[in-house]
């Protein structure tokens, strides 16, 4: 099965090996700048790496904004960024910093609401409960499937955060108490020029401090999914979903 549908109001591509009921769901959303099928090529390599997965659902959901009007062809994004504050946060802004980890970014909420939605919809298809069903994503579309796994009613089977980051950390850092023994892994690189390392370390003490053990995946690297990270990222999901 390889196709194209809408969930929650997001086209989303949907793979998996044969036409039978998933027995788990893996929802993978893509960064800001990306276009909507950015993490579909990692598909094909999970399976080559963790064939136990092949009875599992994948699902990319594209972001609802588009940024053509910005001259950015076919990329997309969950809400917008302002550059020059991420260029004042990457060089030591503490102001900046501390709003940034407390304000909700502009748009946040319409792109959960959607993310929710569409994770509604989705486990009423499969008739699979949430917990078979694990979120994740990279860059921004870490951000927000950080921030609704710490919303749903019931927690995921897993989170994956692949090079994510922290926002609203007051409200994250109380919902996570909720989501104590969440499997999670988490990975970052050491010289990522886009999202400091040291606020993913922020954000994997938040987890930790409230009882999740996250497996933390360091780097050396910049702001992408090197290949020891997706082979670790196969066995977890391997683990999680057996």
């Amino acid at each position: 099965m390889r196709i194209t549908t809408t969930l929650g109001g997001l086209e989303c591509r949907v793979l998996q090996e044969g036409e039978a009921a998933p027995r788990a769901v893996v929802v993978l959303c893509h960064g800001f700048g990306a276009p909507g099928d950015d993490l579909v090529g990692l598909y094909d390599e999970l399976l080559a790496l963790a064939p136990s997965l092949r009875g599992v659902r994948f699902v990319f959901p594209a972001a609802p904004l588009s940024l053509a009007a910005m001259g950015y062809g076919d990329a997309r994004a969950w809400w917008l960024i302002d550059f020059d504050k991420i260029q004042a946060l990457n060089a030591g802004d503490l102001e900046v910093l501390q709003e940034f980890r407390q304000q909700e970014p502009e748009g946040m909420a319409k792109a959960r609401a959607m993310l929710l939605k569409a994770v509604d919809e989705l486990t009423a298809q499969t008739g699979l409960p949430m917990s078979k069903v694990v979120l994740g994503g990279f860059s921004q579309g870490a951000m927000i499937t950080t921030d609704i796994a710490l919303r749903l009613p019931e927690p995921p089977a897993a989170l994956a955060i692949l090079s994510g980051t922290l926002l609203v950390e007051d409200v994250w850092r109380q919902k996570a108490k909720a989501r104590a023994g969440l499997p999670i892994f988490q990975s970052h690189g050491r010289v990522d020029p886009i999202l400091r390392f040291d606020a993913a370390e922020r954000l994997r003490d938040l987890f930790t401090e409230a009882g999740s053990a996250p497996q933390w995946v360091p780097f050396n690297g910049p702001h992408a999914i090197p290949m020891e990270v997706l082979g670790q990222l196969a066995q977890f999901l391997a683990a999680r979903l057996p």
